[in-house]
């Protein structure tokens, strides 16, 4: 049962963040969209695994992996404009 929640989770954070960038409400430069994004594949990595489903988990293993990347980029372009 945890395991559905927490997959169940991991789709309403992808789809939430998703909403709110197609309506504007945020920006894809908002660290806060590639940290839903993150706990998102998290989430869904981990329901894969207990379900035992590789493709999921690749998929969204690689989809926490782009988000990390987004998010560092976030960071050190945040750093740039305060030197």
């Amino acid at each position: 049962m945890i395991f559905q929640i927490i997959g169940w989770l991991g789709a309403f954070l992808f789809i939430f963040s998703y909403f709110l960038l197609a309506r504007g409400i945020w920006k894809q430069e908002q660290p806060r969209y590639h940290v839903f994004n993150l706990l998102g594949a998290i989430c869904l990595v981990i329901n894969a695994l207990h379900f035992s489903d590789p493709a999921n988990v690749a998929v969204n293993g690689v989809w926490a992996g782009i988000a990390i990347m987004a998010l560092y980029k976030c960071w050190t372009s945040y750093f740039r404009s305060k030197s």
